[in-house]
């Protein structure tokens, strides 16, 4: 019997447009897809009237081709069309919309420009970082065509527990760029790569990256006006492509391998036992108000992509210009889209969402009860195992930590945590109950809706403010190098310089500082819920008391990877209590009830007295304790004592008994600070121990042998 080959219906051409072969295509998904012997184009725009498909070469300037949309080949508001024949490997595209430009009305139509596809899976335009740009292109961001024949090897997220993460902050280029990281590919998702040892090491078991979407580090860049020196985008907020690895990261950028290059990091992370978290930016885009480019969303369809005030201008709840309107069923379906593609094909396992207050506003600007998007995203059957971390606030005003609608999913940076520790290491009077409240878990805040402890993403410092060192070694900011003349950044820092404003050579101020820093890392790894650590942090790196470094590709955003070596203590001193947290189910309860299975509770407080805490304002001494059982390994307890003396004078702590047939043993003591790690554990001695000056000492409860 002969073998017969025919020919399907769908891969075949219907009609010829500037010379080449089309057929009518499928309006979903959105963006470019492989079908049979061609290309699918589809693209959304309710309001334009008419639609061109433009066909570049790699690199070219001009089109070698432009396609018009047949009016047949639109279906409701989405133009679609199979071209046959094209080399999609050197292929790059936009589109030209035409319309009414009516800013009043909120359109913005322009036949001219050539736009972006809001799906592209790979964009070009800015490969090499930092490498100028042609600043004549008429189309500056590339969309192109990208294929999945990426092997993955089996891999898949790996699903950690909220309460047993450790969450490590960094940013690509910043984390390895500095000559001293010692990598092949600085600054790139491969440079990264050679660092995953490290982290594995150090005992992080996720990795949040601060923006790896496009974006342009051109975008407002400008030369200081003393320095003369350049000033970018460094840390990406401002989206040009929500769908596309940042090619500029990529060693590879150049030949358009950055989407294989991203998911070999990865892949690499989760054999490392590693989660990626991505820092996603969906309040706002690259296109600015009415002063700014137009690139993609503001010539597809401005009235539906941006929320705008009646008189057609753009509502600023970013800060920067222009607010993505993310509770329109079309802009809502885009980020759902998105978070799909980025959770299926690179195998994510979190999210950590931008001013996410935003995205419960309604088109209008005022918080809506039941946002659509974040009870998508919540109960979404793809991203149902992703992480969903919120940044609760927004830059119109909006504070919802402990209130952001969570949907039984969301976890929030908790900047309460991050300000009240801060407070308290300084010694500001008052802080002790509020410490109280956020080292449990912050149950004030989440337990009356039903929220669990590893809700709370604690941290004490991340890429917005000042680094730990900075923090007890600077009262006030020092921002000149950004070119603004000391203006950016917050004066909230509540931080204090231990004597200095800045650097010296005084060693008590310098014993002082790394007690602090030390003192920090102690609070924030023995408090329940997520701790976040910023890279760096945890061996003394330094941004010179800038607390805004969001312009600087410069040695002060570089991790300074020689501090490894000259801090080497205290990165011995962090890597340790990290992994005590890893061994202490105690510090990792997600759940505020009580045990009555226990010995003691789940968590009680003390001061210079067992049980028996000092709430007053003048009170600079908290202790507590915390006990989980040790089922289903064997029985027994795990408790952990935490006693922390913030006063400017040494405190005596009485200790409570340990459980029956339990001893007290001495892990950490930052009031020695030649051997803050005791490493034999020994035996406490007596009922009660003498804290140092701004000291923290922590035991543990363990069975006699």
């Amino acid at each position: 019997m002969n073998n017969v080959v025919v020919d399907r219906i769908d891969g075949l051409p219907t009609d010829e447009i500037g010379g080449f072969q089309v057929r009518p295509g499928k309006p979903l998904p959105f963006g470019v897809s492989h079908v049979s012997n061609g290309l699918n184009f589809s693209i959304y725009t309710s309001a334009g009237t008419a639609c061109t498909l433009v066909l570049f070469r790699r690199g070219d300037s001009n089109p070698f081709a432009e396609l018009p949309f047949p009016r047949n080949y639109r279906i409701g508001d989405v133009f679609c069309m199979v071209v046959f024949g094209l080399d999609y490997e050197d292929l790059e595209y936009g589109y030209r919309i035409d319309g009414p430009f009516d800013s009043v009305v909120g359109h913005r139509f322009d036949f001219n420009k050539v736009l972006m596809d809001p799906y592209a899976r790979l964009i070009s335009g800015r490969n090499v970082w930092g490498e100028e740009p042609n600043w004549e292109q008429i189309y500056p961001y590339r969309a192109k065509v990208s294929t999945d024949d990426f092997d993955w090897e089996g891999d898949s997220p790996l699903e950690i527990s909220p309460e047993d993460l450790v969450i490590y902050e960094a940013h690509v280029r910043a984390f390895t760029q500095s000559p001293s990281a010692e990598v092949k590919h600085p600054g790139t998702y491969a440079g990264l790569l050679d660092k995953i040892p490290y982290l594995k090491d150090l005992g992080v078991n996720a990795i949040e990256l601060m923006p790896i979407y496009e974006f342009d580090e051109f975008e407002n860049s400008r030369l200081h006006p003393e320095t003369g020196e350049r000033l970018y985008n460094f840390w990406g907020y401002s989206t040009v492509g929500f769908f596309a690895p940042k090619a500029g990261y990529a060693a590879t950028g150049r030949f358009g391998m950055q989407v294989d290059e991203f998911k070999q990091l990865v892949k690499t992370l989760h054999k490392a036992g590693i989660e990626v978290i991505l820092d996603v930016v969906f309040n706002h885009t690259a296109e600015g108000n009415d002063q700014g480019p137009t690139l993609s969303f503001k010539g597809l369809d401005n009235k539906t992509y941006y929320m705008l005030t009646p008189e057609g201008y753009y509502f600023n709840f970013s800060g920067t210009g222009n607010t993505l309107n993310c509770n329109n069923p079309v802009v809502r379906s885009l980020v759902l889209d998105c978070l799909r593609y980025w959770a299926a094909e690179f195998h994510i396992d979190g999210f950590r969402f931008d001013l996410a207050s935003i995205l419960g506003r309604d088109p209008w600007g005022a918080p809506l009860s039941n946002p659509p998007l974040l009870e998508s995203l919540a109960f979404d059957p793809i991203l149902s195992s992703c992480k969903l971390i919120a940044e609760a606030w927004d830059a119109g005003g909006l504070y919802q930590v402990g209130s952001f609608p969570a949907f039984g999913r969301w976890g929030e940076w908790n900047g309460k945590y991050r300000d009240c520790a801060r407070r308290f290491l300084k010694g500001d009077a008052g802080m002790v109950g509020e410490l109280a409240q956020r080292i449990q878990g912050s149950p004030d805040l989440y337990r009356h809706s039903g929220r669990s402890p590893a809700t709370s993403v604690n941290f004490i410092t991340c890429h917005d403010g000042f680094t730990l060192a900075d923090l007890v070694s600077f009262n006030g900011k020092h921002n000149d190098a950004n070119g603004e003349g000391n203006r950016d950044g917050g004066d909230d820092n509540h931080s204090w310089n231990c004597g200095a404003e800045g650097w010296t050579e005084d060693p008590v101020i310098l014993s002082l500082r790394k007690r602090q820093i030390m003192n920090a890392m102690a609070i924030l790894f023995t408090s329940r819920g997520i701790p976040m650590v910023l890279m760096g942090d945890e061996f003394g790196r330094s941004q010179h008391g800038n607390n805004n470094a969001y312009c600087l590709d410069s040695p002060v955003s570089w991790v300074d990877w020689s501090l490894l070596q000259s801090n080497r203590d205290l990165h011995q001193y962090v890597k340790a209590l990290i992994h005590f947290r890893n061994r202490h189910p105690a510090l990792r309860v997600n759940h505020f009830e009580e045990d009555s299975g226990l010995p003691l509770p789940s968590c009680s407080f003390h001061g210079q007295g067992a049980w028996s805490a000092d709430w007053s304002d003048e009170s600079r001494q908290l202790a507590w304790m915390m006990t989980a059982g040790l089922q289903p390994n064997g029985g027994g307890f795990d408790v952990v004592y935490v006693a922390a003396n913030m006063a400017h004078f040494a405190s005596w702590f009485e200790t409570p008994e340990a459980p029956e047939g339990y001893r007290w043993r001495i892990c950490f003591n930052t009031g020695d600070q030649n051997s803050p790690i005791l490493a034999s554990e020994p035996t406490l001695g007596s009922p009660g121990l003498l804290l140092a000056e701004r000291s923290v000492v922590i035991l543990s409860a363990s069975a006699p042998a």
